[in-house]
C-alpha cells in the first residue's frame, strides 16, 4: 500500500495551491510542473549549489530550483535565482555577483506568465 504524503507545512501547502492556482488561472504549465515537484516527499527536494548554476545558466537568465540552493563553487555571472529555500552564504554570493534571490511567491507576481525561466534540479 502506498503512503499518501500529505504537508504539515502550512507556508508550503498555500504556497503549492497558489502554484496551482496560478497556473490554471494563466493557463501555464511551468506552475503546475513546479507544484508537482513540490507536493513531492521533502526528501526528494533538490540541493543545488552554484557551481551547477554558473555552469547551467547564462548571463541574466532566470533560474527556478524547487529545493534549497547551497553555496559550493563560485558563480561569475549575474543570475536571478529563484528557489524555495536559500543558504545564507549562497544569497550572499548570488548577490555579490549581481544576481538576485526571488521566493516563489514573488516571482508569481513579477513574471505570472512563467516566461523565460529555467528550471534546474
Amino acid at each position: 500500500m502506498v503512503r499518501k504524503n500529505t504537508k504539515t507545512n502550512p507556508n508550503l501547502v498555500q504556497i503549492i495551491r497558489t502554484l496551482k492556482d496560478k497556473s490554471h488561472s494563466e493557463d501555464v504549465a511551468i506552475w503546475i510542473n513546479v507544484a508537482k515537484k513540490l507536493e513531492r516527499s521533502t526528501r526528494s527536494y533538490p540541493d543545488v549549489n552554484l557551481s551547477k548554476i554558473n555552469r547551467y545558466s547564462a548571463d541574466g537568465e532566470t533560474v527556478l530550483i524547487p529545493g534549497k540552493v547551497l553555496s559550493d563553487g563560485v558563480l561569475d555571472h549575474k543570475v536571478n535565482v529563484v528557489a524555495l529555500k536559500f543558504s545564507e552564504s549562497a544569497s550572499t554570493k548570488i548577490e555579490n555577483a549581481g544576481g538576485k534571490t526571488i521566493s516563489l511567491t514573488e516571482i508569481l507576481e513579477e513574471n505570472p506568465k512563467g516566461n523565460n525561466i529555467k528550471i534546474l534540479e
